[in-house]
Formats: C-alpha cells, structure tokens, sequence
C-alpha cells in the first residue's frame, strides 16, 4: 500500500520533472484520454455519422 510519503515524494519528483507550467496540459492529456477510453468501451465513436457496426439498428419491416 503506497502511503503518504511516497505520494508526497512521487508528486516533487513529476514537479521537478515537468514543472508547474507543463501539469495542466499534461493532466488534460490524460483526462480526454480516460474519455476516450470509456466512449471506446460503451462502443460510441464520436468521430463517426453514424452508429457503430457493432449496435443492431432495428430495421422495418421485420
């Protein structure tokens, strides 16, 4: 189990690494990345028009 010595000491090291300006946009990276990831596991694809192969569509006249 990682306690708080060892947070605190893994936070200065990626401050002394990135610096303060870089984590925000480092932290946003990641956050839409996670999005990503998520939208890619419930099979929604935002890029596409329409819906994926893998959802049924219901067709009339069945």
């Amino acid at each position: 189990m990682i306690g708080t010595p060892e947070i605190i000491l893994i936070a200065v090291v990626v401050l002394l690494l990135f610096g303060g300006k870089k984590i925000p946009e480092l932290m946003h990276g990641m956050g839409r990345g996670v999005k990503s990831f998520k939208d890619g596991m419930k099979g929604l694809d935002p890029d596409a028009a329409e819906p994926s192969k893998t959802e049924k569509t219901p067709v009339q006249g069945e």
